[in-house]
């Protein structure tokens, strides 16, 4: 079969639970845009482009081995299960020029993660100058051993009003740089209220993930968001992860600190036996002083 069997390997879930159908219909919204060519064109343009970063977070950005995957190995209810499947690429993969492959496909995501993983550090540093600060963590940190891509398919789902295509959560990154088809289906909470992303291909998606919000202090705030499932077509979109190593101490850059220090790897670790124990992610709280 050229599907992942979703539906026939989570029979059991279907039917032994009650459904309680998921609301969908919410608020769509178009997303701040910032003209990331302003860097290249002087130091004036460079500064409106960190305060431009600075108000965006204000208004929408402040929400609440090759490896391939599908639905939710854990899943013991249908809110845990995620109507999906993806490749997780790392980027040591892709720098890889020794390797056989030479195809086209091949040579577009080495060109693309390459690209990608220069706007991450840029973009990185200018949230960091937006607090009026500087720091060579991310570029010591986060390099192609530690950082990856996913490529994400989420295919025609016949009960989209029972499982999601991405449940509900935070990422476990400092950032999350996003390329999204057509389609939509992401969407992002803010003030408790679920928003839809409308699409863009003109543009990138970039999510502030659990390791800036700490290191941060909370000046950013990791962004809570979800994939709805479309019963008729299918969706795909490219993330790339910028992560440091796991042993990679995380500690805010402002006192008094809301979170006490912790290595990623400790992070990483807590977070899946949580996933593990209770069926869900619960990130930072853990981690508070």
């Amino acid at each position: 079969e050229s599907e992942p069997p979703l539906q026939k390997t989570y029979k059991t879930l279907f039917e032994k639970q009650h459904i309680t159908k998921h609301d969908t219909v919410v608020d769509e919204c178009e997303l701040p845009l910032i003209d990331l060519d302003q860097l290249n064109t002087g130091r004036r343009e460079r500064e409106k482009c960190v305060r431009d970063m600075a108000k965006a977070k204000e208004k929408l950005l402040d929400f609440h081995s090759e490896t391939y995957r599908w639905g939710a190995l854990s899943a013991t209810d249908l809110q845990q299960l995620s109507w999906s499947e993806a490749f997780h690429i790392p980027l040591t993969n892709c720098s890889d020029s020794s390797h056989p492959d030479k195809s086209t496909l091949r040579r577009t995501i080495n060109e693309y993660a390459a690209a990608v993983s220069d706007l991450a550090q840029q973009l990185a540093q200018l949230l960091t100058e937006s607090l009026g600060l500087r720091s060579s963590c991310f570029a010591q940190n986060c390099g192609p051993s530690s950082c990856y891509m996913r490529l994400n398919r989420y295919p025609p789902c016949p009960v989209p009003y029972e499982v999601f295509g991405l449940i509900s959560h935070t990422d476990s990154d400092f950032l999350t740089i996003l390329h999204q088809d057509q389609v939509g289906g992401l969407q992002l909470k803010k003030d408790g209220k679920w928003i839809a992303v409308k699409p863009n291909q003109k543009a990138l998606i970039v999510n502030i993930g659990d390791l800036f919000q700490a290191w941060s202090n909370d000046a950013y705030k990791s962004v809570e968001h979800r994939v709805i499932a479309n019963r008729k077509v299918e969706r795909f979109s490219v993330a790339f992860f910028l992560c440091p190593s796991y042993d990679t101490v995380i500690e805010t850059c402002r006192r008094p600190a809301i979170y006490r220090k912790f290595t990623f790897g400790e992070f990483r670790q807590q977070v899946q036996e949580d996933v593990r124990r209770t069926g869900h992610k619960i990130g930072l709280p853990r981690f508070l002083v």
